[in-house]
């Protein structure tokens, strides 16, 4: 094990990139979520949204990243990466469960009622990473 610095002041998490193989899709999906991309981002080879607290969602072509990666390929079996949005109820947590997979997006999990207290549910984005929606369930 080696050993970790005692601080790092100027460390900040600032995004999360994704890598799209239909990034038109993948805007769509993520505006679905409530992301906001500029008018015409489905058009563009990179596109950011900002998160609440200041983050940010990156989304990317395949032919982006093999432009600066050319080694880049495009990964094989199970999802590395799952993302988790915080709904506002567990009612919420049902509708847009069932929102997105009538628009067409594969579901993972339905809702259930999960034992650490949550309402949880599963649906994968155009590429198969997996995005939990959940909410607290009432006391």
């Amino acid at each position: 094990m080696t050993a970790q610095p005692t601080s790092r002041p100027t460390l900040r998490f600032d995004a999360v990139g994704i890598v799209a193989s239909d990034l038109a899709a993948s805007v769509a999906f993520y505006r679905r979520l409530g992301l906001d991309f500029p008018e015409g981002a489905e058009n563009q080879p990179h596109v950011e949204a900002e998160l609440p607290g200041g983050m940010r969602l990156l989304l990317d072509t395949e032919e982006t990243v093999r432009s600066f990666h050319p080694g880049w390929q495009r990964p094989s079996g199970g999802g590395r990466i799952g993302l988790a949005v915080l709904c506002g109820s567990a009612a919420e947590v049902d509708s847009l469960y069932e929102e997105l997979v009538g628009a067409g997006y594969r579901s993972e999990l339905k809702p259930w009622d999960a034992v650490w207290g949550q309402r949880y549910a599963c649906v994968l984005d155009p590429d198969g990473n997996g995005v939990d929606l959940f909410a607290p369930l009432a006391p």
